[in-house]
């Protein structure tokens, strides 16, 4: 299958799913393909062939950027250099999901999410550890008695208690002997959230531009973000702006219209704010600022006004 094609079909599995769906996004060097949003769900995916393509790089970009919109960032693939990814198998690079369009599928359109995840040395499951040590203790079932049964060390089962994933085979042995469902499902858009939390994550500096440093200085928390349509999420106690700087340009355009379509999914605003303004306002719900005219703003609410009233016009 063409990428487009896996593309496309992510899209309509997530729409089918009642997610507002983005269009497949062609701008050259972005970190992510499509964009989705479900109530206070928002994903960020990218979607490729083989997903070894998926590089540390991009997703270090896809994590600043799900953390500036408090989003999940994600993946989906049809295969890896180790053949295709098999349905009901959550996959993962860089603490990033990684899932097949089937795996998405069954987890969104028939309520069946997957309950195995690969991980270096085979495939895993992720065990209730409070279930499993409480019934445990309440049974008076020793460690070695429980490590005989599935076949692993006292511990391995100690490290299962705290939340380690299982092996297979010594999962369903436990599950069998304590007749208990200790194996849990694996929700991907949040799997690997606790490694991802341990994550030393990059805190970037503003960049010596001028509309950067006059957000901050208005009291935004101004987000740098790179390999997106727009340089900055931007944010205060109001308002959310997908924040893009340069020239009123052909570029500006097409990136202007790509803010526009993600800030409706998102429902917030955009604004693209260029060294000189001529003669438009917005470009397609996206509002248009000068340096000048931000200059003249004093107080957060100001711009935030200025942009909903532009973004109105189309």
């Amino acid at each position: 299958m063409g990428r487009n094609e896996l593309i496309n079909t992510t899209r309509a599995i997530l729409a089918k799913a009642g997610f507002d769906v983005s269009s497949a996004l062609s701008l050259r060097g972005i970190c992510f393909d499509v964009i989705a949003r479900l109530d206070d769900k928002i994903l960020i995916i990218k979607v490729l062939s083989n997903i070894d393509a998926f590089s540390k790089e991009n997703a270090e970009e896809m994590k600043t950027l799900a953390d500036a919109l408090d989003a999940t960032p994600m993946v989906t693939g049809e295969r890896s250099s180790s053949g295709a990814l098999e349905a009901g198998i959550v996959y993962s690079r860089f603490n990033i999901s990684i899932v097949s369009n089937e795996t998405l599928a069954d987890l969104l359109l028939e309520d069946t999410p997957p309950f195995i995840f690969a991980a270096p040395g085979g495939l895993y499951v992720k065990l209730d550890s409070e279930m499993l040590r409480k019934a445990r203790e309440e049974r008076g079932i020793s460690l070695g008695t429980l490590a005989e049964t599935a076949g692993v060390s006292r511990r391995t089962i100690q490290m299962y208690e705290s939340g380690m994933g299982a092996m297979i085979d010594a999962a369903l042995r436990i599950e069998e002997y304590l007749r208990l469902p200790v194996i849990e499902a694996i929700d991907p858009f949040s799997f690997k959230s606790e490694d991802r939390d341990k994550e030393e994550r990059q805190i970037r500096d503003i960049p010596d531009l001028f509309a950067l440093r006059q957000l901050s200085n208005l009291g935004f928390k101004v987000s740098p973000v790179v390999k997106s349509p727009f340089e900055a999420v931007t944010m205060d106690n109001r308002s959310m702006i997908l924040t893009g700087l340069g020239t009123d340009d052909r570029g500006i355009v097409q990136r202007a219209v790509v803010a526009s379509e993600l800030s409706k999914i998102m429902d917030r605003f955009s604004v693209m704010i260029v060294e000189t303004k001529r003669d438009r306002d917005s470009i397609d719900g996206t509002a248009v600022v000068s340096n000048e005219e931000l200059k003249k703003i004093d107080a957060p609410d100001e711009l935030t006004d200025l942009v909903a009233s532009r973004g109105a016009k189309r």
